[in-house]
């Protein structure tokens, strides 16, 4: 099944399959490590539309809200 990235749960991984955005956004996203096929999991989305802390290969990394909603995931079962 596929969600966004700031649908996930917390404790809730899935591979990404998708950046829904322009070159700057998708190179952003990939310097931090959020790559097409990369294993990412939810720690936690900060209340009132703060950061979303994720793990992506053994690393926390927050990102704001407006490009999580632009990272699609398949989610691992």
């Amino acid at each position: 099944m596929r969600k966004l990235l700031v649908e996930l749960r917390e404790g809730e991984s899935g591979i990404v399959v998708g950046v829904r955005g322009g070159f700057g956004v998708q190179r952003r996203l990939a310097t931090l490590g959020i790559r097409i096929n990369k294993k990412v999991r939810m720690i936690t989305a900060q209340p009132f539309r703060g950061p979303v802390v994720v793990e992506v290969d053994r690393t926390h990394i927050a990102i704001g809200l407006g490009m999580a909603w632009k990272v699609l995931v398949e989610v691992a079962k």
